[in-house]
């Protein structure tokens, strides 16, 4: 029981300190969150100012307050409050004799660096667009789910307002993914997930942009947009064009659409109204069942 105690709380100091290094640039840059986070934000928000595509929407659109406590709620605060409980189940694992090594199924050490954050990349993207399908498929995970879809005006802080819930679930299958991969380091995962994060931020700004031919490849916000649609196409119960960073995983699972692109939809799901528009409202929702189906 002491292996877990000291694991659970050197696990939490350990990211409490991280994260005041972080904030104090005591830390590489490309291993930064903090400041990797607000320099990605602001760049992908003056972009917004420049080249808004809905121009009627506001530079502080509605809810943009809440949203950008999201993303620091999201990965910081409740980053340090979870990480002793991950660091806990990594010791149980080991102690079980589940280790990285014994998952791994292709040891990509020795590949070319490009080629190892490619497949690192993919691999993620594809654990991601998967368990993003379960969060719409299943009515308890999408109880959670609507938080993240509840925005009503898009904008790039959208990306990062989402239940805590979410944490529970994506993390694990995010380090399964990991795991599979025997030999990758973390320094290069960072990288990768700093791409994620600004491809995100780019697919729920308030910018038009469809990357010609390569939208069968990559994500934009034209069809992100109507992923948060509120009426969904005639036959489709769960939801569309679930993609993170890539859209091709939609386009071979035929999970696309996107009819046309005047960005004029108006975005939520029905029932919207109940979800409560406070932060600490949010915090707890999801744990009962909704009046309205």
């Amino acid at each position: 029981m002491k292996e877990y105690i000291d694991a659970f709380v050197n696990a939490f100091l350990g990211t409490v300190q991280w994260t005041w290094k972080s904030i104090l640039f005591d830390v590489p840059w490309y291993t930064n969150y903090f400041w990797g986070l607000i320099a990605i934000s602001l760049f992908v928000w003056f972009l917004e100012i420049l080249f808004p595509w809905r121009k009627e929407q506001g530079i502080f659109r509605k809810d943009f307050w809440l949203d950008a406590f999201y993303m620091f709620f999201n990965f910081f605060l409740f980053a340090i409050v979870i990480s002793g409980f991950y660091k806990v189940l990594q010791v149980l694992f080991n102690d079980m004799g589940i280790t990285a090594k014994s998952l791994s199924i292709v040891d990509i050490s020795a590949w070319p660096m490009g080629l190892q954050l490619l497949v690192f990349f993919i691999v993620l993207d594809f654990v991601q667009w998967f368990t993003h399908v379960l969060l719409h498929r299943y009515p308890v995970l999408w109880r959670f789910h609507q938080v993240h879809h509840s925005v009503k005006e898009m904008g790039f802080a959208a990306h990062l307002r989402y239940h805590w819930m979410e944490n529970i679930l994506y993390k694990p299958l995010k380090t399964f993914g990991v795991m599979i991969l025997g030999g990758f380091e973390p320094e290069q995962a960072y990288i990768v997930h700093f791409l994620a994060i600004a491809i995100g931020h780019f697919n729920h700004s308030n910018i038009k942009i469809t990357w010609g031919p390569l939208k069968y490849i990559l994500n934009n916000p034209v069809m992100h947009l109507y992923h948060h649609a509120y009426a969904l196409p005639e036959g489709n119960t769960y939801g569309v064009n679930f993609g993170i960073s890539l859209s091709i995983w939609d386009y071979i699972f035929k999970t696309n659409y996107v009819p046309e692109d005047s960005g004029k939809i108006k975005l939520g799901y029905p029932g919207d109204e109940e979800l409560p528009k406070d932060f600490f409202g949010q915090l707890v929702y999801g744990f009962r069942k909704n009046k309205k189906k």
